[in-house]
């Protein structure tokens, strides 16, 4: 093998694994996978780190199957969009039936993984699965209604640790649901509102009434203060063993309170420089409030 070929074949090999990482969405599985192993820790007294690993690689498996099924069935509106038109699929860098075997292969593997945590938390990922792919993909070009159906498998992963460590369905879980379920409207309504044009172009309805205007964002900030309502009421401690202190809660509402400011802003300019800051501080609110969880959880 001279020179040239090795090079060639590392950048045959380079692009196979860029490829992957695209069609699986490493970035949005690594933080799902956070999600899951913060659910994890607030339910258990001794960490069993075999389970955490278990749930991690199951985790990951689970939203990459789900990323890459998405990407089968929206390969041709990928092709519009020019966030998404230089994927594997529209480049037709990988075929269908190479999508199709990673999908499938995903899926077999994250199930197999969950379930040898226990039968719920296996349930639980198939419905995240299926309704990823079943529902919510194929809804976004029908109706805006389809960011509600997304936003049950977007929240379950942080159930799923509670439900990993414990194997129950209770009201600790419900509520680790309920908050991360309504954190995403403002999330993904700011997403979407940076990308409506993009979405209009492939047909996709991403916003309240898909229209881009004050009503959007007055549906923003009403999710934004239910959020924030969902993620301090442990304090009251409704949540049976998952409550916080008086200070977390809080830093927690706190933390809403910048996402909240963003929304208002955005009310006010419907800029998208505005829809920008919400959506990061979206980001930010959801990652820390989980470590902020844990945090408390230890301490008490």
């Amino acid at each position: 093998m001279n020179s040239i070929e090795i090079s060639e074949t590392k950048t045959t090999m380079n692009t196979l694994i860029s490829d992957l990482k695209q069609l699986t969405k490493v970035g949005l599985s690594l933080s799902v996978v956070f999600s899951s192993v913060a659910g994890y820790l607030l339910a258990v007294d001794i960490i069993n780190f075999t389970t955490l690993l278990l749930l991690a690689l199951g985790g990951f498996f689970m939203v990459g199957a789900s990323n890459a099924f998405n990407q089968i069935i929206e390969k041709d509106t990928d092709a519009i969009m020019l966030r998404t038109k230089n994927r594997p699929l529209p480049t037709k860098r990988m075929s269908v039936n190479v999508a199709m075997f990673i999908a499938v292969l995903f899926t077999v593997l994250g199930l197999s993984i969950l379930y040898s945590i226990n039968p719920k938390t296996a349930l639980f990922g198939a419905i995240s699965i299926f309704l990823y792919t079943c529902a919510y993909t194929p809804l976004k070009s029908v109706t805006p209604l389809a960011v509600f159906v997304g936003a049950i498998p977007g929240a379950i992963p942080f159930m799923l640790g509670w439900v990993a460590a414990t194997n129950e369905f209770g009201v600790e879980a419900g509520f680790l649901f309920m908050i991360q379920f309504f954190w995403q409207f403002p999330h993904f309504w700011a997403i979407g509102w940076l990308q409506f044009e993009e979405y209009k172009k492939a047909g996709f309805n991403m916003l309240p009434m898909n229209t881009k205007n004050k009503g959007a964002v007055k549906q923003i900030i009403f999710y934004t203060i239910i959020m924030i309502l969902v993620s301090i009421a442990p304090v009251l401690k409704v949540s049976g063993d998952f409550y916080i202190y008086p200070i977390t809660a809080i830093i927690v509402a706190l933390l809403g309170v910048v996402m909240l400011y963003y929304a208002i802003i955005l009310y006010k300019s419907e800029e998208n420089t505005d829809a920008r800051k919400l959506m990061l501080s979206s980001v930010l609110y959801i990652t820390v409030i989980q470590i902020v969880y844990v945090v408390d959880k230890f301490l008490h």
